[in-house]
């Protein structure tokens, strides 16, 4: 089989799962993951007969993609914020939205001038470690903790930590059943806000593949994070300090008012219009 056949194989075979567009895209990822082709080379080997152990691999792809299983987790990886990322069924695949909540951090803090080598920054829920080690990219000079009650989440998180070779201090903890001892310039979090009575919206690519601790709250009160982070804010936030949370759409001003008390505290808007972060100054 040649490049060609296998792209044309690959949309008929996964037409009622992706558009036109979409099956470009990963068969071209693919191709690029298994033969090394690049998008310009595997235009001009277009009828390049694929090797036997290359062509068994891509149909393989083929078929596990046909479960719904994410492509991210097949691949094993994932491109955020310019970076590569490991990702497996024990993280949530990090969604665009997080990209958006990070420049709105890293602009902030930019702005506020908390970028020194005293600036400490508090992750709340870190899967597979996207968020603070994009921040550690960016303020190289901070001191980073986060945390996750999963131990298999922290496990890739320090593996994406590794091959970037940042340091951040990675807490195996229960958040929500966690007392915090110091204080931090800057909390940030993307938790578990899916409300339970939510999931049969969720789609079965996501619930069935993704690690349902990191998607849904863990009780009937799908603000149950935000409760915390707030109460935690009062003590742990330093004054002045920031807050970045990415948040249910559907429980907007819901959210906002439990940082009520902050100097400064806004709902902002996603790039698709929803209600999706809130960013706070004590």
């Amino acid at each position: 089989m040649t490049i060609s056949a296998f792209k044309k194989y690959f949309k008929a075979e996964l037409s009622d799962l992706y558009t036109e567009s979409e099956s470009a895209f990963l068969t071209s990822i693919l191709i690029q993951k298994i033969v090394g082709f690049d998008s310009f080379e595997q235009r001009r080997f277009s009828e390049q007969e694929l090797l036997t152990d290359d062509e068994q691999q891509l149909h393989q792809f083929v078929s596990t993609l046909k479960t719904g299983r994410p492509y991210q987790q097949i691949l094993g990886e994932t491109e955020f914020y310019g970076m590569n990322f490991l990702v497996d069924e024990h993280v949530l695949i990090p969604r665009p939205e997080t990209e958006e909540l990070l420049e709105i951090a890293i602009r902030e803090i930019q702005n506020s001038g908390k970028k020194g080598s005293g600036l400490k920054i508090l992750d709340i829920g870190t899967g597979s470690g996207v968020i603070p080690l994009v921040l550690k990219k960016h303020f190289p000079e901070a001191e980073i903790s986060s945390i996750d009650f999963s131990e298999k989440a922290l496990e890739t998180a320090k593996r994406n930590a590794a091959y970037h070779k940042l340091e951040v201090n990675f807490i195996h903890a229960d958040y929500l059943n966690t007392q915090l001892t110091e204080k931090y310039d800057v909390i940030i979090s993307n938790p578990p806000y899916i409300g339970i009575e939510e999931e049969i919206e969720i789609e079965d690519s996501v619930k069935g593949f993704e690690p349902t601790m990191a998607l849904f709250s863990p009780t009937s009160d799908a603000l149950i994070f935000y409760r915390k982070i707030a109460e935690d804010s009062r003590e742990h936030l330093k004054n002045s300090g920031l807050l970045f949370l990415e948040i249910n759409q559907k429980l907007g001003p819901e959210t906002l008012e439990l940082y009520h008390y902050f100097s400064d505290a806004q709902l902002l808007k996603d790039l698709s219009e929803n209600d999706r972060f809130i960013y706070g100054r004590k």
